[in-house]
């Protein structure tokens, strides 16, 4: 994504060779600017920001625990817990999304 790779120049770490093209740079997931002379050109992006979430969707529920876990049980595995609606996982997974 653009925003990854708006940083200043010394923030830069090298991700390509030298004489490498923009489109080779960039075809190699690494970011690509030749405004600044004495830094890399191709350089590697920030990493994405991340979140974990629990699932809205009860059924996108992947399961954490097992048949009458507790609540706290499955927190200390470090899953989500709702114990609603019947049918599905109560205890699962988070999903990570960028933010």
């Amino acid at each position: 994504a653009r925003c990854q790779c708006k940083m200043e120049a010394k923030e830069r770490r090298n991700c390509g060779y030298p004489g490498i093209t923009a489109e080779q740079c960039r075809k190699a997931g690494c970011c690509f600017n030749s405004s600044v002379p004495g830094v890399p050109w191709c350089f590697s992006p920030k990493a994405k920001k991340v979140r974990k979430v629990c699932p809205a969707d009860s059924h996108a529920r992947i399961n954490c625990g097992f048949p009458g876990i507790t609540a706290k049980e499955c927190e200390r595995k470090g899953c989500c817990f709702r114990s609603h609606p019947a049918g599905v996982p109560w205890c699962f997974y988070h999903r990570v999304v960028e933010e």
